[in-house]
């Protein structure tokens, strides 16, 4: 069983509002996100929410999901993970799968094949260019404590993932999603069209990548110790 864990609990600095109440092509891109973990099977889809969190439930169709709300969302992100794998424990779910709110190039295809097969001991990753890991990221429910523990400020599981470089198992995920992050409001104009993440590839500039420190998706290195697996 898999569960799904969306972080949407930023304000947003430099977009200027919090991005789970970005619309993009008339769809809030916390809804977006929902949809698309609930669309890859996931089950229960826990909602990590903090500034504006009562906009975005008053706002958002969040049909499906349950939100919980980090009360420390300001200290960063590895709060909010910790506050979504405290959430999906709970469940009886195996593993779960990570997607932050600000990348909508990534769809249900991506999801499902990183989760493939996954059981409670995965750590699997997409990965894009050059082979780096990226979202989404699957965690087995063997790691949640550890990954819990290892999550302060925006590092979140990338100490974890890099520690364990023999178990990271890295999906090829670049021909059925784009993993560009929405920083700043002009980003949106890399999604004009609304069918866009059906399974097209578009990559952004190769030093989009160099410092993958958001979150999960620096979780590695993408060396040779992480196996890459091929789709097929």
């Amino acid at each position: 069983m898999l569960a799904g864990i969306v972080l949407a609990a930023g304000a947003g600095h430099r977009y200027g509002r919090p991005k789970a109440l970005v619309r993009l092509n008339g769809t809030l891109l916390v809804s977006r996100a929902v949809e698309t973990l609930r669309s890859a099977g996931c089950r229960p889809v826990i909602v990590v929410l903090g500034a504006a969190a009562d906009a975005v439930c008053t706002s958002a169709d969040l049909a499906g999901a349950v939100p919980a709300v980090n009360p420390d969302w300001a200290t960063g992100m590895g709060s909010s993970l910790r506050v979504g794998l405290a959430a999906v424990g709970t469940s009886p779910a195996d593993a779960a799968a990570v997607l932050l709110v600000d990348m909508p190039g990534i769809g249900p295809a991506a999801v499902r094949r990183v989760a493939a097969g996954a059981d409670r001991r995965t750590l699997a990753a997409a990965s894009y260019v050059d082979g780096r890991p990226g979202h989404p990221v699957v965690l087995g429910r063997a790691h949640w404590t550890a990954v819990a523990a290892s999550a302060t400020g925006d590092t979140g599981a990338r100490d974890y993932l890099r520690a364990h470089p023999d178990q990271l198992r890295l999906v090829p995920c670049g021909d059925v999603a784009d993993p560009t992050d929405l920083d700043r409001p002009g980003d949106l104009a890399r999604f004009p069209e609304p069918d866009r993440f059906a399974g097209l590839a578009r990559f952004p500039e190769p030093d989009r990548f160099a410092g993958l420190d958001r979150l999960i998706e620096g979780g590695g290195s993408g060396g040779a110790s992480a196996r890459t697996v091929a789709t097929g």
